[in-house]
Parts: C-alpha cells; structure tokens; sequence
C-alpha cells in the first residue's frame, strides 16, 4: 500500500507480466536434492550395497534361474539331448509316483522322522534356552554353550563315522548297556530298522540342540529386567517367572520358528540319513529325498525325480501356508 498527498492508502498495481511460483519447477528442485542426497548415501555405504548385491546374485543363480529347470518334470529330458528336444509328457510322472508301490513307506518314513523331530525337536531348545538363560555364572554358561554348540560345526560325514564306530557290535553303546545288564548280546543297531528313527532324531538333537537355542536366547536378551522385578516383588519363583514373563514375551519368536519348522516336515536331513543308511535298514530310512537322488542319480530319471522333487516344494508350500494362517489365527504372528 501507498499514501498519496491527503494519507490516504492507495494499492500497488498489479503486474500482470510477473511470473507466480511454478510448483512443478519446486517439486523437480526438491526431487533434485532428494536424489543427489540419496547418491551420497549410497556411495558411503558402497561396501555394504556390494556385499548385498554379491548375495541377490548368488539367489538368482541358484534360486531363481533353476525355476525354469522344473520344466523337465513335464517332459521325458534325456541329458544326451537338448531340453527343447525332450517330449512333453504333461502329469504323467506325477501319476507314476502317486501310484508307485515304494510311495507308502517313503511317506510313512519321511512324515515319522519329521513329526518326531517336531514333537522333541522344537520345544527343547526353548527348555534348553529358558533353563540357560537362569545360568548366574557366566564362565559356567560360556562353557555349556561352548559344549553344546560344538558338534553343529561339524559335518554329518564325521558324525555319521563317530555313530557307526559307537553304534557297531563292539562299539561303545553295546558295553555300556551290558555292563549295566539291560543287553546280554551285542546288538548292531545300524543294521535294525527299528531303531533307525530313534537314532536319526536323538542324534539330530544332540547335533542341533544348542544351535537351535540361540535365536531363542537372543529374543530372551531382548525382555525388559522391569518385567521380572515385578514379578519376583509379586512373589514368583523362577520357574515361574519362566512361565509368566519370558514365554509370553518370546511367543513370536516361537510361531515364527514353528512356521517354518512346519513347513519342512518334508525336508528330511539328507546328509545324516545318507550317511546312516545301508541295505539293512532301507525298510526304514528311504525318505523321498532319498527316493529322488536313488531315481534321478543312481537311475537317470531326471524328468521323474524332477516331478518327485516339484510335488514335494509344492506341498511344503501348503504347509507353510497353513502354518502361517493358523498362527496368525492364534495368537496374531505370521510370517506374512
């Protein structure tokens, strides 16, 4: 505003040749400095950025492009010839497996084994980890610890040599039972169906048991001391500070690891049944990752094992799935 010569308030003109704010020019300006902010970021972090391109690599070659290879459980592939060569058989091999006479036991075996290591497998760890965890001497605990996380470092090759040698007619097992009296005959344990089931899933918890403890540790680490002091000022004990504070506080940890336990219950452990099997016991430890290498190894029915293999990843998809809406159902955690 302006006065003019009575002070009176006269208002500026207008120009109308002025230029207003262009908002898009504003939005390009910002979107500018976001980027160039967003470079500078990377660049600092290129060695991390590297490292995890190293690995979204390392998934798509091994993970993603041998998708496309499944398509052989939809032809007869013959390795002497191209894929694009090999006839379309559409289900066929689906058919032959689902109607095989071995299909009964192999399921039976491969169901057994991993239900058993459900049952005992999952719930002891998260009792090893509680009763860890109540450990007031440190150097103690780092001992336990040190003990019980040794034998996942070392392979089924050598575990299953150390089993069979204890395991034999003359092994260490046999005298320890007949000098307590429970045997009065050496029995060779490898070579009895029977026991193979318990020696698969007690030597898989003697392998995995305190590996399997750790994430569970580190959810227990992450419960507020608060939580515990009011209980212990309400008058609980340890075992029920374990039942009343740490479980509920670790509840999601344990659906998110039951999940994905679920979801393998068709995986067994190749390596420590390859390597515990024989002729004696195959009634037993033929499982259907056995069956695939045995058809698509040994046999060089690639298509067949291929549609063995498929069937198998799709189920186990279905198990996952069940398993994450089940959960969610219960106590609102999934995976997804």
């Amino acid at each position: 505003m302006q006065l003019n010569g009575d002070n009176e308030e006269v208002p500026h003109k207008v120009n109308a040749n002025a230029e207003a704010p262009n908002p898009a020019s504003a939005a390009a300006v910002g979107s500018g400095m976001t980027r160039r902010k967003w470079l500078r970021k990377l660049y600092r972090q290129r060695y991390l950025q590297i490292m995890a391109l190293l690995g979204i690599a390392w998934m798509i070659i091994f993970n993603y492009i041998p998708i496309y290879w499944n398509v052989i459980a939809f032809r007869e592939f013959d390795i002497i010839q191209p894929l694009s060569a090999a006839p379309w058989v559409g289900l066929e091999h689906f058919k032959e497996f689902l109607s095989d006479d071995s299909l009964g036991y192999v399921i039976r075996n491969t169901l057994g084994m991993s239900l058993l290591k459900l049952i005992i497998g999952f719930p002891l760890p998260i009792a090893f980890a509680l009763l860890l965890n109540e450990v007031r001497s440190s150097r103690y605990k780092k001992w336990i610890q040190t003990i019980s996380y040794l034998p996942h470092f070392l392979s089924w090759v050598i575990l299953g040599g150390i089993l069979a040698t204890w395991l034999a007619d003359v092994g260490i097992i046999n005298k320890i039972l007949q000098a307590l009296g429970f045997i009065d005959t050496p029995i060779s344990y490898l070579a009895e169906p029977k026991y193979f089931w318990t020696i698969i899933v007690s030597s898989d918890l003697w392998k995995e048991l305190g590996w399997s403890a750790i994430i569970y540790l580190a959810a227990i680490s992450g419960v507020s001391p608060e939580l515990y002091e009011a209980a212990t000022i309400d008058g609980a004990g340890r075992f029920q500070r374990m039942w009343s504070v740490t479980l509920p506080c670790i509840k999601g940890t344990i659906a998110i690891l039951f999940i994905l336990a679920v979801s393998g219950l068709l995986n067994s452990n190749f390596d420590q049944i390859l390597v515990l099997r024989n002729s004696l016991n195959e009634s037993a430890s033929t499982v259907i990752d056995v069956y695939v290498y045995q058809t698509g190894i040994s046999d060089g029915r690639f298509s067949y094992s291929a549609a063995v293999g498929l069937l198998k990843s799709v189920i186990a998809l279905g198990l996952l799935l069940g398993a994450n809406f089940v959960t969610k159902k219960l106590n609102d955690t999934s995976l997804f």
